[in-house]
């Protein structure tokens, strides 16, 4: 069993490492495909609104008061808005939480985004 534990730390250690190490270059590789996309303003219509609200917990170890944990949980939420273009496509866009307030199912406007990135949305 001594000679396990040493062995599965690493393999864990390293699965971590390489999940970290993928989502940085996901992220790197669309935040690159974005900027080389054009910029594009079409007609569209707002089809749907969401949210997605994660949990992050975070434990405290104290010494002081015997060892025991605290333990802290914070929140963070995604917006996202589906546009429907002239064409009948449809696109999902993140949102920041001041552009989400402004967007309403079933407006009409002008949409400018440049690959997955929301640029503004203009109301007519």
């Amino acid at each position: 069993m001594g000679e396990l534990f040493p062995i599965l730390f690493f393999v864990v250690f390293g699965v971590i490492v390489v999940t970290f190490v993928i989502i940085i270059v996901r992220m790197m590789l669309e935040w690159h495909k974005n900027n080389k996309a054009p910029r594009l303003t079409v007609d569209a219509k707002v089809v749907s609104r969401r949210t997605q609200v994660g949990q992050t917990t975070h434990v405290h170890h104290s010494h002081m008061d015997g060892g025991a944990a605290m333990h802290h949980s914070s929140y963070h939420t995604r917006y996202f808005a589906t546009f429907e273009v002239e064409s009948g496509d449809r696109m999902e866009l993140p949102l920041d939480s001041r552009d989400y307030a402004l967007i309403v199912e079933g407006d009409r406007g002008r949409l400018t985004f440049q690959g997955t990135r929301f640029i503004q949305f203009d109301r007519v």
